[in-house]
């Protein structure tokens, strides 16, 4: 008799490859040179998540406040 085993995934487990159109490559030199580089050791996938969740949770802290108003 076979045994099955249970497999369980996260959120944090699953990856997404991301790619960028129309972005300006003077955008990404500058994000690069003035954010990558002195905070995140050149890491550019750290750096965006980051941003990513940054953005996210301000968005959570404002949309709270703004509820608390009503």
């Amino acid at each position: 008799m076979k045994r099955k085993t249970a497999l369980l995934v996260t959120e944090d487990d699953l990856l997404v490859d991301m790619a960028y159109h129309n972005v300006p490559p003077s955008l990404l030199i500058e994000f690069s040179e003035k954010i990558v580089r002195p905070y995140y050791r050149g890491d550019l996938t750290t750096a965006i998540k980051d941003l990513l969740e940054k953005a996210i949770s301000e968005q959570d802290i404002v949309l709270s406040h703004i509820k608390q108003q009503r």
